[in-house]
């Protein structure tokens, strides 16, 4: 590695000085050599760093990342929300009872605040994504109606936590997800196989067979739900189809569809419909580590052991993008919730942002010391919460690409990060077997909005009251954290007995 790559190093102009000034006191010999050779000084104006803003932004094996890679302007921002005209119609019959209609007056849309653009949102036409289809926007208003009945979470609230833990899975439970609706779980094992579990009382349906379609009425209103086979139904399937562990599970957002990766190198899409294997895509070179849907579907990205992260639309059996540069496995991607950057976490111990319009990398953050295994972003869009084999929980601010602040009390490796859908908590879990709640108030306290430069980091926040509460398992690590619509937690984890 260090024979072909500079390590960065920043310091400032003083400091530089300081250096040049020893070195020629000293005659300078092979260091001077070795200094041109095989590091970058990434120099810059202003005063020297203390010992901590240096110790919090090392650790990566490449070194520090150059400040004119962070410079890039991203839009972190969210995209405006769809119109959806009848939403407070539906509610009002929902919830009108008796013979005399209630005259209620409409209610806003609450994932709608602000009707203005966001200044920092992408442009809707940056990136294409697909259409609203009719049933997207049921699951909008869906989505609506739990976010009116949401708990606010505070240091005073905390939220229920409902565990959800693998009987006789011990060291077979390779990957979990649960949909962004909570109704589905899905995990890989071990031993090649995919499974997908209700947690809810409806059960998995299958749709009928073709002889049996030709016999519906096509023009009925529930022709959906006569299509399916409700004699089949159950709360269990299994999905056959890899050749090795599967890695990683991922539901689209309408739940029609399912993504899994694994140690044969390939990605499948599985209807949950058909409950069939619809598309192998074969691209990555060795085991894929991960796989995520983007928020608005059709996109997907990819991390892998031959170092790339890739972008990948579920019509294209080739990838859109290859987003070459980390040194090391890419153990974990993940969506920005405007679908417009993928985020990387590394072996090499650094997680990048990609732009997903032309494949550029526009954010390297470095700090980690250790494996990357988990990213989340806020449903704001504007920080990134990351964790891995180092045991500390990092936030970042992606507008300019610093760590805010650093949380300590993991015991071993975190897994998972989830944020809350209020955006005032952070919970992770992992393999110390416990699920811990972060106070993400107290983290945007002091984040003010003025012009941060290299020679101004912010403070990082280590304060322990940022913890807000430990919840230890018998003997289950923690593979997954989940926040509902409503903002209970979901954790999913086997029990090791």
């Amino acid at each position: 590695f260090y024979r072909s790559n500079q390590f960065t190093v920043r310091m400032s102009r003083d400091t530089y000085a300081h250096l040049k000034r020893y070195l020629t006191e000293r005659g300078g010999g092979p260091v001077a050599r070795i200094i041109h050779d095989r590091l970058y000084l990434d120099v810059y104006e202003g005063v020297p760093r203390t010992r901590a803003q240096v110790g919090a932004t090392a650790g990566a094996q490449e070194g520090e990342a150059p400040k004119q890679v962070n410079k890039t302007k991203i839009y972190y921002g969210l995209l405006k929300e769809p119109e959806l005209p009848n939403l407070a119609m539906e509610e009002e019959e929902g919830e009108e009872e008796g013979d005399k209609p209630k005259k209620k007056k409409p209610k806003k849309d609450a994932l709608q605040k602000s009707k203005k653009n966001d200044p920092n949102a992408p442009p809707t036409y940056r990136i294409p994504l697909p259409e609203l289809r009719d049933i997207d926007r049921i699951e909008k208003a869906k989505a609506f109606r739990d976010t009116v009945k949401r708990v606010t979470l505070n240091r005073e609230t905390l939220p229920s936590i409902c565990f959800y833990t693998f009987l006789n899975a011990t060291g077979n439970i390779t990957g979990v997800d649960i949909s962004d609706d909570s109704s589905l779980l899905a995990y890989g094992t071990a031993d090649s196989q995919v499974r997908v579990q209700s947690i809810t009382p409806s059960k998995l349906r299958c749709m009928k067979s073709a002889e049996q379609l030709n016999d519906i009425d096509k023009d009925a209103d529930d022709v959906l739900v006569r299509m399916m086979d409700e004699r089949t139904a159950d709360y269990v399937r299994t999905l056959l189809g890899h050749s090795g562990p599967v890695y990683a599970c991922s539901f689209s957002p309408d739940r029609n569809l399912l993504l899994t990766a694994g140690e044969d190198g390939t990605i499948r899409l599985w209807s949950l419909q058909t409950w069939t294997c619809l598309v192998v895509y074969k691209g990555h070179v060795f085991a894929v580590w991960d796989v995520r849907f983007s928020p608005y579907g059709y996109y997907f990205a990819s991390g892998g052991h031959d170092r790339t992260g890739r972008l990948w639309a579920t019509d294209h059996h080739q990838p859109l993008r290859i987003f070459a540069g980390h040194f090391s496995d890419v153990d974990v991607v993940q969506f920005h919730p405007n679908s417009n950057y993928v985020a990387s976490g590394s072996s090499d111990r650094s997680i990048r942002l990609w732009d997903v319009l032309n494949g550029n990398c526009v954010r390297v953050l470095t700090g980690h010391k250790d494996v990357i295994d988990a990213l989340a972003f806020s449903p704001c869009g504007r920080f990134l919460a990351s964790g891995g084999g180092d045991k500390r929980v990092l936030v970042w601010d992606l507008a300019n690409g610093h760590l805010i602040a650093e949380m300590l009390s993991h015991t071993s490796t975190i897994y998972t990060i989830s944020f809350s859908r209020d955006c005032n908590m952070l919970a992770s879990g992992g393999l110390d077997n416990c699920v811990k709640l972060w106070d993400f108030t107290r983290v945007l306290e002091d984040n003010h909005e003025e012009d941060v430069s290299v020679s101004h980091n912010p403070e990082v926040k280590r304060s322990e009251s940022l913890l807000l509460g430990t919840f230890p398992t018998k003997n289950t690590p923690v593979l997954a954290t989940h926040f509902t619509r409503r903002n209970v937690l979901l954790a999913a984890g086997p029990f090791e007995g």
